[in-house]
């Protein structure tokens, strides 16, 4: 299913919605409050001093105090409203964004290093830092500039020309500047992620950096990269401190020219010095946005490239959803024509694969390492979408049924099997909706890993560490297995199911299949023997591709001519195999 098309606007609506008419009206109020004080300025030079108007100054201050709160109380409002935006930012977006994430097909999630896709969360918090902050105030303020340059061409005309020539050497420096620094920061985020990506693999394989003594190899790697980051870092701050202080000086001399043109505009009688006063005061207002856009521009390129980012994410194809919910299968497996490559590979890992089995039965998979075995299970469960060819289930195009549905009717055991922080119940509950304590022991009792868990000081509370690394490799087998079990799916989708058990505990799990596959279609990809001897149809492949496949007892027949009954790019169908 296609997503909906995404822009940088669509999103920026999405952050601020209606709220952007309320920060535009408070920084209109508060620049106006702001103009009030060169015009007060004025007034105390022109009429107070030069007229001794004490009754005129202690009205002058008794409305600017009166202006100064309503500036406190509309300052502490747009601040509330910018603490909504961010709140809004990370409720809204980053759900958004999360959601979005955890819909994608795997094919895409697996077509990028993990630092990737968390690089795309650290992307939500970077534009709400922005969006929310001091930057965003810049941009409702910078409208108003003009306003002040407006009030000085009225009382100080003579020195207007003095900012409209500020204003373009801080224009050409802010656009520069967001070129320059824009390409650095692209730079330095490239680096940054191929640091984490670094770091990611370290600590994921953490067990193997310390047995193979790696540690001071990785070091070395690291601190390479590390030195890669903050070189970039280091030019990136130094361009941008570069255009700052530039246009700082730009300010300072603003004041200077100021000063200069208007006191010779004093001396020849075109204004007063209450007017020059109020034009340095309105000249800073008017330059101080200008000044400050040069050091956030960096952060509005930061949020256009992280925004550009969110959008093509949102851009991207989900796993397909079933507009109804499609009866429970019965277990009808069939490709037809499939055929299947993994990105930047030059030969299919499955190709051309014809194979009916189900339903029940069970029905092993074998093959060499690397002979596309896993692919295959991933494909039947619609994992990965086929580049040719279609994937049934009961007869239904696989994309059909929703993630969820296929969750719940179809169980699946893989090769590399995850378990997730928590307990043991938690990690056999998981699948599906919520299953009540005795569905949780039902299907560790099939499993057979029952005892061993209520044989532990804490039960079925035993915590599993991260990624199981506290469970020995049998018992995650058999906690992954009870997982694949809980929902009593229609489908059984097994990898390696007998791999880290010993020689009684294959035996059981042989035997459980069996049972299953009386009421199921269990498909098992394995190099057992006992799974192998004991299963309904073997399936070998090689390269892709089915070489042989019937009874075990055809396929693995000394006699080579039975062994050659199935010839590649044939139909096999396996359905009268079963028992």
């Amino acid at each position: 299913m296609a997503s909906t098309k995404w822009t940088r606007r669509k999103l920026l609506r999405r952050a601020f919605g209606g709220i952007w008419q309320e920060l535009l009206l408070y920084s209109l109020f508060l620049n106006l409050i702001m103009l009030s004080v060169p015009i007060f300025v004025l007034q105390v030079y022109d009429r107070v001093v030069a007229h001794t108007g004490l009754t005129t100054l202690q009205a002058l201050v008794a409305g600017m105090a009166v202006a100064l709160l309503f500036d406190f109380v509309l300052r502490q409002a747009r601040s509330r409203v910018l603490h909504r935006v961010g709140a809004k930012i990370d409720a809204d977006l980053g759900h958004t964004v999360n959601r979005k994430i955890l819909a994608l097909p795997l094919s895409t999630l697996e077509g990028q290093p993990t630092s990737h896709w968390q690089a795309l969360y650290r992307d939500v918090e970077g534009a709400r830092g922005v969006l929310s902050g001091a930057a965003v105030l810049l941009l409702f303020d910078l409208p108003f500039v003009f306003l002040f340059f407006g009030v000085i061409v009225v009382i100080a005309a003579p020195v207007a020309w003095v900012l409209l020539v500020s204003l373009a050497l801080l224009i050409a420096i802010a656009a520069i500047g967001a070129a320059v620094v824009s390409a650095a920061s692209r730079r330095e985020r490239k680096a940054a992620l191929e640091r984490d990506r670094l770091t990611g693999e370290v600590l994921s394989g953490r067990g193997s950096v310390k047995a193979l003594g790696l540690a001071e190899r990785f070091d070395d790697a690291w601190q390479g990269q590390q030195a890669e980051v903050m070189q970039k870092a280091l030019t990136r701050g130094r361009l941008a401190d570069s255009f700052q202080n530039a246009a700082q000086t730009i300010a300072l001399a603003n004041t200077v020219a100021i000063t200069a043109v208007g006191a010779l505009a004093i001396l020849d009688q075109q204004m007063t010095i209450g007017a020059l006063v109020a034009a340095n005061i309105l000249g800073g207002r008017f330059i101080a946005p200008l000044v400050q856009l040069v050091p956030h521009w960096r952060g509005f390129a930061t949020v256009k490239q992280s925004l550009n980012r969110l959008r093509h994410l949102l851009s991207l194809e989900e796993d397909g959803e079933a507009r109804l919910e499609l009866p429970r299968p019965e277990g009808r497996l069939a490709l037809e024509g499939v055929s299947f490559g993994y990105p930047g590979r030059d030969r299919p890992v499955i190709e051309a694969m014809t194979l009916k089995v189900g339903p029940g039965g069970l029905h092993a998979v074998a093959g060499a390492n690397g002979c596309g075995k896993s692919t295959l299970l991933k494909l039947l469960l619609g994992l990965y979408p086929v580049g040719k060819g279609r994937v049934l289930l009961d007869g239904a195009e696989i994309g059909q049924f929703s993630r969820a549905q296929l969750a719940k009717d179809i169980g699946y055991l893989p090769q590399s099997l995850h378990l997730f922080d928590g307990t043991i119940r938690d990690n056999i509950a998981m699948a599906g909706p919520a299953h009540d304590d005795a569905e949780v022991i039902a299907a560790a009792k099939r499993a057979g890993i029952h005892d061993a868990i209520i044989d532990s000081p804490q039960g079925y509370s035993t915590p599993v560490g991260e990624a199981g690394q506290w469970l020995s490799g049998g018992q995650r087998q058999r906690i992954g297995l009870a997982r694949a079990l809980i929902t009593d799916p229609a489908v059984l989708l097994l990898d390696e199911p007998t791999a880290f058990l010993d020689q009684r505990a294959e035996q059981d799990v042989v035997e459980l299949l069996t049972e299953l596959a009386q009421d199921k279609t269990v498909v098992v990809a394995t190099h057992s023997r006992g799974l192998l001897r004991q299963a309904d149809s073997v399936v070998i492949m090689n390269r892709g591709r089915i070489v042989r496949a019937g009874r075990p007892s055809e396929v693995f027949a000394e006699d080579k001519s039975a062994q050659d009954k199935t010839a590649q790019g044939a139909v096999v169908d396996l359905r009268g195999t079963t028992r």
